[in-house]
């Protein structure tokens, strides 16, 4: 009778379970299903998906160095690479302290007058989250926690910085779903890249005697918060504006 290989059906076994990880990451960008239900299962399953793996080609890794199966222990080595892959993020929070972020998921550089949505509304697909900011209560977290993000101030006229952040905005791979030209706003939809969680965006230039301001604000549709995501969108597209 032939001997099974334990090693190959570690191996393949691994492979699966790190192609299912990556669907439960990437499964809502190809239109499989909502990001929540991605990020749902993700966070059920991902460990255990990893766990296995270790387990699985751990054992096979001894057996194999046991018996002198060196071709077999290198495809059980990489079983085992495979598995630490999927457990990556959680290796990534034990080794590096995870940042903490207040419970918020509206961000803007104008916390008493935000920039307001009009294209945009509750109704968006997807939506839990409202649209109307939250006001001093919200400003109060955000300032705590993200204390430089500011308005853009610019001696570019008006119309040249609404022009250059209409840019910007789509060299982010931002989706414009409404741009005003005459009021110098743009209102515009972001995706994460993990997960493809859809957050809401809103740019607003003001004419300035030397110059221009722009205003931004990023909206998360679902999560109460948000893990520093629309802070950091709006402090990248601060330093493309800036340079």
């Amino acid at each position: 009778m032939k001997r099974i290989d334990l090693s190959n059906t570690v191996l393949f076994a691994a492979v699966i379970c790190l192609l299912i990880a990556a669907l439960m990451v990437f499964g809502s960008s190809i239109g499989l299903w909502e990001p929540i239900v991605g990020f749902g299962a993700s966070r059920s399953y991902n460990n255990i998906l990893g766990y296995i793996v270790i387990v699985s080609a751990t054992i096979s890794l001894v057996f194999t160095l046991y018996g002198k199966q060196f071709k077999s222990a290198v495809k059980s080595l990489i079983a085992l690479v495979l598995g630490l892959m999927i457990l990556g993020p959680a290796i990534a929070n034990i080794i590096n302290e995870p940042t903490r972020y207040p419970p918020i998921h509206d961000i803007t550089t104008d916390t008493q007058t935000p920039p307001q949505f009009i294209f945009l509304t509750d109704q968006r697909p997807g939506s839990k989250n409202t649209l109307v900011y939250g006001g001093e209560e919200i400003a109060q977290q955000q300032l705590k926690a993200f204390p430089n993000i500011k308005p853009l101030i610019s001696n570019l006229s008006a119309g040249q910085a609404y022009d250059k952040a209409v840019t910007i905005a789509n060299s982010m791979g931002w989706q414009i779903v409404a741009k005003n030209a005459d009021l110098y706003t743009l209102e515009a939809t972001a995706r994460t890249a993990f997960f493809n969680f859809a957050d809401d965006v809103v740019i607003r230039v003001s004419p300035e005697e030397s110059g221009s301001r722009i205003d931004i604000r990023s909206v998360s549709r679902i999560g109460r918060g948000d893990r520093g995501v629309n802070a950091k969108r709006i402090t990248e597209f601060t330093k493309k504006f800036s340079n």
